[in-house]
């Protein structure tokens, strides 16, 4: 069969089912519905000015508001159900198994400090929420450690995807983090969830095999990069891959020390029996200059994903 074809029909098969899941999705009561529509006004101004007020005290103070009045919105029955799709400055992302959702965004501290929240919903009548703690500071090996709900490794999420591997059901996690003023991170983090129910960050899903060395895993990937470019970090569809660019070390322009730029190659994680295999090259076209958009110093114009750069 045709590889576009049965991708075709693969996306309408998966459209479908989300209709027909949509269709049979319980209804929230008409009180109810009211109440969440004026919650949901007064969450979008308060998620506004957390990501773009100028002040700290009034990005403080609106974060602080918008936490208990999220937690009392999702209180009522079946909020799963409802989108808040007026939640701009907030990262709502859903697996395809509509199990769960999870809320991320992000409160611009200073120049060199981010701070992140969130929280993951499941899919019940009732509330059953695990608030995410951004503990990204005492994370002691970003590649290795698993973490709790309460040592999240803090995240803006811009992609999810559900896999299924050698353990069960995970999900990936592409994520942006601020970081400092001259340097930002993407990374992909997996969750999963225990026997019990509770969630895990963290799993051995990327596997590193290199001839004449011994086989590695990782079980989170991230990216490093000059704030001063634009990088790629997510999955591909077409190629079914999940790419992202090739960095090189090089002298900032702005009395950084030495920062990583992309050289206009790529490297790729490929999926084969539920696990994420490294590819060091591929896409091998190089350019002569690392690209460099002008000027993106000054994070305090851009969205919360880091800019207008590519995923």
């Amino acid at each position: 069969m045709n590889k576009c074809f049965a991708t075709l029909i693969a996306l309408l098969l998966i459209a479908s089912a989300a209709w027909a899941q949509k269709k049979n999705a319980p209804r929230i009561a008409p009180n109810d519905l009211e109440a969440l529509h004026t919650w949901e006004d007064t969450l979008t101004i308060l998620s506004y000015a957390v990501v773009n007020d100028s002040l700290a005290e009034n990005r403080f103070a609106a974060c602080r508001t918008m936490i208990p009045l999220l937690v009392k919105a999702l209180k009522t029955e079946h909020s799963f159900q409802y989108p808040f799709e007026r939640l701009k400055s907030v990262s709502i992302q859903y697996p395809q198994d509509s199990s769960f959702r999870i809320f991320t965004w992000q409160l611009y501290v200073s120049e060199d400090d981010y701070r992140y929240y969130g929280a993951i919903q499941m899919n019940t009548p009732e509330l059953k929420l695990f608030p995410l703690i951004d503990r990204s500071a005492n994370v002691a090996d970003l590649e290795q450690d698993e973490l709790s709900p309460d040592q999240w490794y803090g995240s803006v999420y811009y992609n999810l995807r559900e896999c299924k591997g050698p353990q069960g059901k995970y999900y990936l996690l592409f994520g942006f983090d601020g970081l400092e003023f001259f340097r930002k991170r993407k990374l992909v983090d997996v969750l999963h969830f225990r026997s019990d129910g509770q969630p895990v960050f963290g799993a051995p899903v990327f596997v590193h095999q290199e001839k004449g060395k011994p086989t590695t895993t990782k079980k989170r990937v991230f990216i490093e990069y000059s704030a001063a470019v634009s990088v790629r970090f997510n999955y591909d569809e077409a190629l079914e891959l999940l790419i992202f660019d090739h960095l090189i070390p090089l002298s900032g322009q702005h009395g950084e020390g030495m920062v990583m730029v992309p050289d206009g190659s790529y490297q790729a994680y490929t999926f084969q029996k539920g696990l994420w295999y490294y590819q060091p090259r591929v896409l091998h076209e190089i350019l002569d200059e690392a690209p460099r958009p002008y000027p993106v110093l000054d994070q305090r114009d851009k969205d919360i994903f880091g800019g207008k750069g590519k995923n």
